[in-house]
């Protein structure tokens, strides 16, 4: 009696745990806090004080927002994901959870985070709105289209870091525009290295990941092209032309060589045009972006 009733526990134990992962999995746990990590940053550059009320509801906002977000690109992408082997074990795919579920996820998602940034104020909702449109109704429909899709993804996925400033603010101007545009920029590069990474299995569900359709030195030198440019709106603040958004000359030579070294594996992929190449340049875009952001913050504060 008392195995079966321990075999009964674990078998709910495991259910549960599986019915976690599958949660995690189809909101992208770990791209959406590095998207909250983004917003609290463009907050943090904004704010003249901090508000932990506005600085929690944000963080929620901003989670719910791409969690709707990505369960909305999973359900489109259901049939396509079953292609891949990158994707076919996520849940909808594998059978595990229901379009039906999913999309209750998704909705469910959409409403709490509109609301939470509703009640951060309305500008910052329309944009986190405006995100799950394009993300779901445009970048996800184009990816077997076009390979403009990832111009088309780049506008939501530049969205948080700007958000932040806007939620600190209630204004939208040059300031916020400035911390769009270092994150757009920053996207080509980011996405063409993992587009370069999965070209076979993206080739096989009809995805057009690359600017020109190939690894080929066409790519690797668009990369190129986007990271210097990257690079130099990172440091516009320094002349002072960027309204209250400034950034000091020490800070800017510090984004410079963070840039710079971003920028040698970018070269690296134009020399070797292999797998290896593209994944150290998809690590060095992570880090870049991630370490540029601290030094924005930190450039404020101390």
């Amino acid at each position: 009696m008392k195995t079966a009733l321990s075999s009964v526990a674990k078998s709910k134990t495991l259910s549960l745990a599986v019915i976690f992962d599958d949660f995690k999995q189809i909101t992208k746990v770990g791209l959406s806090l590095s998207v909250v990590f983004s917003s609290i940053a463009g907050y943090l550059i904004g704010a003249t004080t901090i508000d932990i009320k506005i600085l929690i509801l944000l963080a929620l906002g901003g989670y719910f927002m791409v969690g709707a977000s990505n369960t909305f690109n999973q359900v489109i992408e259901k049939d396509l994901d079953a292609l891949m082997k990158r994707t076919q074990n996520r849940p909808i795919p594998s059978g595990r959870m229901s379009v039906n579920a999913a999309l209750t996820i998704a909705i469910c998602f959409t409403i709490l985070g509109v609301t939470a940034l509703y009640i951060v104020n309305p500008k910052t909702a329309m944009f986190g709105a405006i995100s799950i449109f394009m993300y779901a109704c445009l970048y996800t429909p184009l990816k077997t289209k076009t390979p403009l899709a990832v111009f088309v993804g780049a506008f939501p996925g530049a969205i948080p870091f700007m958000l932040g400033w806007v939620a600190a603010t209630n204004d939208f101007g040059i300031e916020p525009g400035t911390l769009f545009m270092i994150q757009f920029f920053w996207q080509f590069p980011h996405f063409w290295a993992i587009g370069w990474l999965l070209h076979d299995d993206y080739k096989k569900a009809g995805f057009k990941m690359l600017p020109t359709g190939k690894r080929d030195k066409g790519t690797s030198v668009q990369i190129i092209m986007y990271t210097i440019w990257m690079m130099i709106i990172s440091v516009f603040p320094v002349f002072g032309l960027t309204g209250k958004l400034h950034l000091s000359i020490p800070s800017a030579i510090i984004i410079l060589i963070l840039g710079a070294g971003m920028l040698v594996y970018a070269v690296k992929l134009y020399h070797n045009r292999d797998q290896k190449s593209a994944r150290n340049l998809m690590l060095a875009s992570v880090t870049y972006i991630t370490l540029m952001q601290i030094v924005y913050v930190a450039d404020k504060f101390l």
